[in-house]
């Protein structure tokens, strides 16, 4: 029982590593889409306006991102909306490995050295990712449609 116990905890683990791999593209969406449906739930739109306009800010932050990263063409202009995207997930990732970590080990020193390397390869994914976004981008950005 101690083993399937042990064996399901790691499995856990890694399914919590891949869900935080692949959707660390989408943290700063996913604050901005928050923020904007906690601020709609205070002026009184109640829980359908609030999920709706946070549905609605997170899709056009991420959408807004991609179209910047096709259009813009100064290489300083498209790593500062990188590091725009990568910044939330980094962080994230700091937090999601010292809240792993702290389970494991008792020393707060390499906890936080364990939950600095967490973000920085969380960071370094999401940093790829958004540069692959650039390229496998949205065919037509213009906001005439021409």
């Amino acid at each position: 029982m101690i083993v399937l116990g042990i064996l399901v905890s790691i499995a856990a683990i890694g399914t919590m590593c891949w869900l935080l791999f692949n959707l660390a593209v989408f943290a700063l969406p996913f604050f901005i889409g928050l923020n904007a449906g906690t601020w709609a739930y205070g002026t009184g739109a109640g829980w359908l306006g609030a999920i709706f306009v946070g549905l609605v800010a997170a899709g056009l932050t991420l959408a807004v991102g991609q179209c910047l990263l096709m259009l813009i063409r100064p290489i300083w202009a498209r790593l500062l909306i990188a590091l725009a995207f990568v910044a939330p997930a980094g962080v994230a990732g700091f937090h999601a490995t010292l809240g792993i970590v702290k389970h494991m080990m008792p020393s707060e020193t390499w906890q936080l050295m364990f939950a600095v390397v967490g973000a920085i390869a969380v960071g370094m994914t999401a940093f790829l990712r958004v540069a692959g976004m650039a390229v496998t981008g949205p065919a037509d950005c213009s906001l005439t449609g021409t």
